[in-house]
């Protein structure tokens, strides 16, 4: 039998492998992910995994109705800075 693949693989590889074409990030819920982790990882909650990877910067979490999206750092979509607002609105 194959090693498992560690949290972070795993992740990683279901956003790239489980996106809708055109998408960037995939939902946690109707993308069938929390299923697919919980049954690879024999019951371990995906919550706690994917909010740990998050904090440690590793994947970025954005919050959707129904659940949350998941994105690679590199591609996640961005906002602009509160910076970049205040000089947009003249201001800074």
């Amino acid at each position: 039998m194959t090693e498992k693949l560690s949290h972070e693989e795993f992740v990683r590889k279901a956003i790239v492998s489980l996106r809708k074409e055109g998408f960037k990030g995939i939902h946690t819920v109707y993308s069938g992910f929390n299923e697919a982790f919980k049954k690879y990882f024999e019951g371990e909650n995906p919550v706690e995994v994917t909010n740990r990877l998050a904090q440690e910067g590793k994947i970025v979490i954005r919050p959707v109705k129904g659940g949350v999206m998941l994105y690679l750092p590199e591609e996640s979509p961005g906002g602009r800075s509160a910076d970049d607002a205040l000089r947009a609105m003249g201001l800074k």
